[in-house]
């Protein structure tokens, strides 16, 4: 199709070692070959908290990725850190400024496991640090199998956004995080459950596209996966 939006994808960042001795960015080719399929053209942004606003002027569209690290707690308020929480805190910086800018410009937001659980952060929410101290009885939501496979369903709420999206009630995801949603950030509605009541996934009712999923539909492991990214580059378009 002509004139495909221009999507803002979040990067990550490491240390120096392995590609580089120098810090570098990092991002799996398969969230821009998603968003290239669904008919959107990636666009990989680098940290640079200043140049949100001259990205946003650009993008119609922003994905924010995940990644093996966490938000610090102290921007939800947790006055202690679990000692398996990773900061990266230029990488958190940047994307709370893209993405409080894209709220506040109404642009479509796709949120992708650790991007779920920053835009819950930048909209207020609170988040469970470490999954198997806080949720009894919790599945492994760091699955043992490898992404490219299902880890567990999830249950899709009925009625919502991601309902009309999927076409289903219930769907299987792959699953690679220790946090999770805690508290629903101001706006958000919980659109995806797992068995062990962990929220999987939300919206955010009355914008175009405000989508948080905890798993990581760029592996494209069923339908539903596909139709979110098409959904997710359609509302670009608008």
């Amino acid at each position: 199709m002509s004139n495909p939006p221009l999507i803002g994808i979040t990067l990550d960042s490491e240390e120096p070692g392995g590609y580089s001795k120098m810090p570098w960015y990092a991002l799996r080719q398969n969230y821009c070959e998603a968003v290239a399929r669904a008919g959107g053209a990636p666009l990989a942004l680098p940290h640079e908290p200043d140049l949100a606003a001259t990205y946003l002027d650009a993008i119609k569209g922003l994905v924010v990725t995940g990644g093996a690290f966490d938000v610090d707690p102290a921007l939800f308020g947790d006055a202690t850190r679990h000692a398996t929480v990773k900061l990266k805190t230029k990488r958190t910086q940047f994307e709370l400024a893209i993405v409080q800018g894209a709220l506040a410009r109404g642009l479509p937001v796709l949120g992708i496991c650790g991007g779920q659980q920053l835009l819950n952060v930048a909209l207020g929410g609170t988040l469970i640090q470490h999954i198997p101290d806080e949720v009894a009885g919790a599945l492994a939501h760091e699955q043992p199998n490898p992404r490219t496979e299902p880890g567990h369903d999830v249950m899709i709420a009925q009625g919502t956004h991601l309902a009309a999206i999927c076409k289903a009630n219930r769907i299987p995801v792959n699953s690679a995080h220790h946090q999770a949603v805690k508290k629903l950030g101001e706006g958000l509605v919980a659109n995806a459950l797992a068995d062990d009541g962990v929220i999987e996934g939300f919206e955010y009712p009355g914008k175009p596209f405000v989508i948080g999923v905890q798993w990581h539909p760029e592996y494209a492991i069923s339908p539903a996966d596909t139709s979110l990214f098409n959904a997710f580059i359609e509302a670009c378009r608008g």
